[in-house]
């Protein structure tokens, strides 16, 4: 329970407006709930920028970064894609084929008659996903610097726990978008 309100404060303002408006309305979780969602469309927003800046979007530095994390020979399956990103597979053969299209990945049965699709990483689609990590990582370590190294472990922390009695309370959907 929050016990003071900063009516200067955007988010406390709306708490406090509830507060009045219907006294008695839980509204504790508003300084949490909204600030994380705020954090999370400024964040998603910075993004896009920074991926725009260079020509690409957050669906290929999905697809690039699962390939690239799974280690060399930088191949998997269309489903292990799907399941480690969390997307249809209608939404990661979209993907693959836009990539593919780009030179960045390619496509090849598993074996001889097999229905299994292998997906690996080109050179151009490993070059590229090593500068968008570059970008994109650099940039997240700069906005988080407004917090000291123990502030950053202690909402590490926090965030882990609240995710996890989230995911406890409401189940996992898989990774996905804001809002999506």
């Amino acid at each position: 329970m929050v016990s003071e309100y900063d009516p200067n404060d955007e988010v406390d303002a709306i708490a406090l407006a509830w507060s009045r408006e219907r006294p008695g309305t839980p509204v504790d979780g508003i300084g949490i709930v909204t600030r994380l969602w705020m954090c999370a469309k400024l964040l998603g927003e910075d993004r896009r920028r920074v991926l725009s800046a260079v020509g690409a979007d957050t669906a290929t530095l999905d697809l690039l970064s699962v390939l690239r994390r799974s280690g060399e020979p930088y191949q998997l399956t269309t489903r292990q894609i799907a399941e480690r990103t969390g997307v249809t597979a209608g939404a990661i053969s979209q993907r693959l084929a836009r990539a593919e299209a780009s030179g960045l990945v390619e496509r090849s049965p598993a074996s001889e008659g097999s229905r299994v699709v292998l997906v690996t990483l080109t050179g151009a689609g490993h070059e590229l996903v090593e500068q968008l990590v570059d970008q994109v990582l650099g940039r997240e370590e700069r906005l988080v610097s407004v917090l000291s190294e123990s502030q950053q472990g202690q909402l590490t922390e926090l965030l882990r726990l609240f995710l996890e009695g989230l995911r406890g309370e409401l189940g996992d959907p898989g990774a996905a978008h804001v809002g999506a």
